[in-house]
């Protein structure tokens, strides 16, 4: 090999290793604008973070502003000393026990008999049993299934003959309820009312008014004129979002629930408040546990217009909401996947037609999904439709191509967390699930 030659590979080994620093440099310092236009913190699942977890304050894993309030300290069972009563040394006056003793003995004797309203045997109820959760295979969870609660509290106002029965109305299965979820109030009237305006039942938690008019029926009772109802059945959701129902709460709504009672003259019945909970506490903890969204990021390596953005994920099916993000709906109306900005901003028309963007978020809200396979495939599907027409990277929030395993572990993890409201009875899209992740 002649100086020629051996001049010739050193220049093209320098050329290649000088391509190759390029080129590094050129990716470190894209990553690092694409981190700076994130703006925000996401964990993504099965990445060795936790999931986004809308419990723990983040909605819809893309924001870092908490959804709920802090529980409220639970009070009520809080034990309180008893106080030690004061002994005192006296000499008792020999001459006044004399007449005391003498005033007792000229006394007949009586009889006083106690009669307990309350008069309800106590029961007991059994607590769904979790087993514990296996890091590296999908998590099972075994649970009983209880009954729900039954009501045991009940106050009649007067003698007066009621026009529905209590304990009938306690056994009725109305769709508008669950009883494992909703703290329920039970009301029957002694004579047919209007109802002429909604009571205010509580100010944190959501609840719902049934009533049962003339003909036997059940609707949610409305102060609808010339609209007459023999009785009502009321719910508080205790469970969502915001946290269980603490005692303070279920006491003051079944405070507020007599109230509306005596009002109407009617007879009240509460479920007991420990057995209601022994049953919803750990249905709260799995609820809180499976409420979890899953994102991946779209990211453009230049810019995008927001008119072909917007253009594009339209054309998939997607609407633009109220709330500034695209939403592509099921056939009930119900949002299925959910697109937002990267830095969290909102999408608006205005903002679409003037200017150009870095990219988007696609959402995948586990609990309002309905379960199977077959829906993440179709929210994978529509990923890559849009990485491909916008010519966009999808990546993690660690700014790394999905890969066919992480795909794989991020499908088996939503399965496993739908299939645990499955064994629950929360159809993961169903109303129910609506109302609880909500």
């Amino acid at each position: 090999m002649n100086d020629t030659t051996l001049i010739i590979l050193v220049l093209c080994a320098a050329v290649i290793l000088g391509l190759i620093i390029y080129n590094m440099y050129q990716e470190n310092k894209y990553r690092q604008q694409v981190r700076e236009q994130f703006g925000h913190a996401d964990q993504d699942a099965l990445l060795g973070s936790k999931p986004a977890s809308v419990r723990d304050g983040k909605q819809g894993g893309v924001q870092n502003t908490p959804l709920r309030a802090p529980r409220k300290k639970d009070l009520s069972e809080a034990e309180i000393p008893a106080s030690k009563p004061s002994v005192k040394a006296a000499v008792e006056d020999d001459l006044f026990t004399a007449k005391v003793s003498k005033a007792a003995a000229s006394k007949p004797d009586v009889e006083i008999e106690i009669q307990d309203d309350f008069d309800v045997e106590p029961q007991t109820y059994a607590e769904p049993v979790l087993a514990a959760e296996e890091e590296k295979s999908r998590e099972a969870f075994a649970f009983e299934k209880v009954a729900a609660p039954q009501p045991s509290q009940t106050k009649l106002y007067g003698k007066k003959k009621m026009l529905l029965d209590l304990n009938d109305l306690t056994k009725l299965q109305l769709p508008w309820f669950d009883p494992r979820f909703d703290y329920m109030a039970y009301i029957s009237l002694s004579e047919p009312q209007e109802l002429h305006a909604i009571p205010r039942l509580s100010n944190r938690h959501r609840f719902q008014i049934a009533g049962c008019t003339m003909d036997d029926r059940f609707q949610i009772a409305e102060p609808i004129p010339s609209v007459y109802y023999q009785g009502f059945v009321i719910g508080l959701q205790a469970i969502s979002r915001n946290g269980l129902a603490t005692v303070q709460d279920l006491e003051h709504f079944g405070e507020q629930a007599n109230s509306f009672a005596e009002k109407m003259n009617g007879g009240l019945m509460l479920t007991d408040v420990d057995a209601f909970l022994n049953v919803a506490r750990p249905l709260d903890e799995l609820c809180a546990r499976v409420d979890n969204t899953i994102a991946m990021h779209l990211v453009s390596r230049g810019t995008v217009s927001g008119t072909e953005l917007r253009a594009a994920v339209e054309g998939l099916g997607f609407e633009l909401g109220a709330d500034g993000a695209f939403h592509l709906c099921s056939e009930q109306g119900e949002p299925l996947f959910t697109i937002t900005n990267l830095d969290n901003s909102a999408f608006t028309a205005s903002l679409l037609s003037s200017q150009a963007y870095r990219g988007f978020s696609m959402l995948f809200d586990i609990p309002h999904v309905p379960a199977g396979e077959k829906q993440f495939n179709r929210f994978m599907d529509l990923a890559v439709k849009l990485s491909s027409n916008l010519s966009l990277d999808l990546v993690n929030d660690r700014l790394e191509e999905l890969s066919t395993q992480w795909l794989k572990e991020v499908r088996n993890y939503v399965l496993a967390r739908q299939d645990e409201m499955q064994k629950v009875g929360i159809e993961p899209g169903s109303d129910l699930a609506q109302r609880l992740f909500s």
